[in-house]
């Protein structure tokens, strides 16, 4: 009689009969691989696998790979890292291939390197860490080198792109956006506030003081004007090709949250979703968690002109006042009619004393305005900054304090058209 086995998460494995080989062990192993990669799989969820497999068979493998997609993966935001780690774990070995591969002669490959995936990093990490630590430690001589012309790990951790970072530097990332110097630029307005200079005399104050001595002694008071942080308003696309700069990028805006009292965060797809009130939780993991339970389209598609036409009608008078600030984090790939997107950009950017635009695709080398949604927007931003790292996110803080820049200026790629 058949018994079945208990792995060491815990999960039931169901009876194996011979033949079956070490299936089973396999999915509970890309089971634990997606744990390490940073999804949040339990013991119920590795039962739930093998149980459905175990029911449905094994056919094709885009069956299988929906199989387990549809346990595994609970959140948009999981669905390339799922998709990477399914494709480096179930590879097929295709051994004759290799060995003939092997006994041929191989010419240097000259070609280019391809970009690599997004969160191929982390997966890697997840599925080679242990291979790594099991390797018997070599005694290699020691080699002295001279590393006063080349650049540090956090030279390099600041340069890297954010879709191509391990965990681990994910994890040093979020340190560092937390230690940003944040900007300190504020407003005048036109209230007032007591002051010790003599500047300008105040009156009521000034009548209220001499009551308490009967009009005997009259000692004139001052005030200042107010000054304020101008409000920031942020507008984050979380399309597809977007979700992982804007999920690193909410973190600075947390911090920002925590210490200016008016930032407004939106995030919009195909509909805006306002998580400002979501961003006010005091841990950082648990606002993204509360922001993306707010948000149901994150990872799909983008709309947008329709979503800024949302905002200017329902939420511009509300929040772009007293000088706000927009930052606009998008890649500007917009599939509908650019009609209404022109325009949109027009009514916010007149809305508002600054319009930063935040572009991801600024981190190519020889970057040209050629999609219709870009030169759509150029004209109206006044800025035109990157986002894919962290010292892009240094800049914009500095930016954010009043320092301007040539390199931002939208007209220099509005010439290039």
């Amino acid at each position: 009689m058949e018994t079945a086995a208990r792995t060491s998460d815990g999960a039931i494995l169901p009876p194996l009969s011979e033949g079956d080989g070490r299936f089973a062990d396999n999915i509970v192993f890309f089971a634990r691989a997606l744990r390490k990669a940073g999804l949040k799989i339990g013991p119920g969820a590795v039962a739930d696998a093998l149980e459905a497999v175990a029911m449905i068979g094994i056919g094709s493998r885009e069956e299988f790979h929906a199989t387990l997609q549809s346990i595994f993966v609970k959140r948009h935001e999981d669905q390339a890292l799922f998709d990477e780690a399914f494709r480096l774990f179930w590879r097929s070995r295709d051994l004759i291939g290799k060995m003939i591969a092997m006994m041929s002669p191989v010419a240097p490959d000259s070609r280019e390197k391809a970009p690599r995936r997004a969160a191929e990093a982390r997966v890697s990490d997840a599925l080679f860490a242990d291979r790594d630590a099991q390797r018997p430690v070599r005694d290699e001589p020691d080699i002295e080198i001279d590393a006063r012309f080349t650049a540090s790990g956090q030279e390099l951790l600041r340069r890297a792109d954010f879709a191509q970072m391990s965990a681990a530097e994910i994890a040093e990332a979020k340190k560092a956006l937390s230690a940003l110097i944040l900007p300190i630029d504020e407003v005048r307005t036109r209230r007032f506030r007591a002051s010790h200079r003599p500047r300008r005399i105040d009156p009521r104050a000034t009548m209220r003081d001499a009551m308490k001595t009967g009009g005997d002694l009259i000692l004139p008071r001052f005030r200042e004007p107010k000054t304020l942080h101008p409000p920031l308003v942020v507008l984050a696309d979380i399309s597809g090709s977007m979700s992982q700069y804007t999920r690193i990028f909410l973190h600075f805006l947390h911090v920002l949250t925590e210490k200016r009292r008016r930032v407004h965060t939106f995030l919009f797809g195909t509909r805006l979703s306002n998580v400002t009130r979501q961003m006010k939780n005091r841990d950082p993991d648990a606002a993204m968690d509360d922001c993306l339970r707010a948000v149901s389209d994150w990872s799909g598609g983008t709309r947008i002109g329709e979503t800024l036409h949302e905002f200017n009608r329902l939420w511009s008078r509300r929040v772009l006042g007293q000088g706000a600030i927009v930052l606009l984090i998008t890649d500007g790939l917009e599939r509908d009619d650019i009609g209404e997107l022109e325009t949109e950009m027009d009514r916010l950017h007149r809305s508002c004393r600054r319009l930063i635009w935040l572009n991801p695709l600024l981190r190519f080398d020889g970057f040209e305005a050629r999609a219709r949604g870009v030169r759509a927007m150029l004209p109206h931003v006044d800025e035109f900054r990157a986002v894919h790292n962290l010292e892009a996110v240094s800049d914009l803080a500095e930016a954010l304090s009043g320092k301007q820049s040539r390199d931002v200026d939208p007209r220099r790629f509005m010439r290039q058209r």
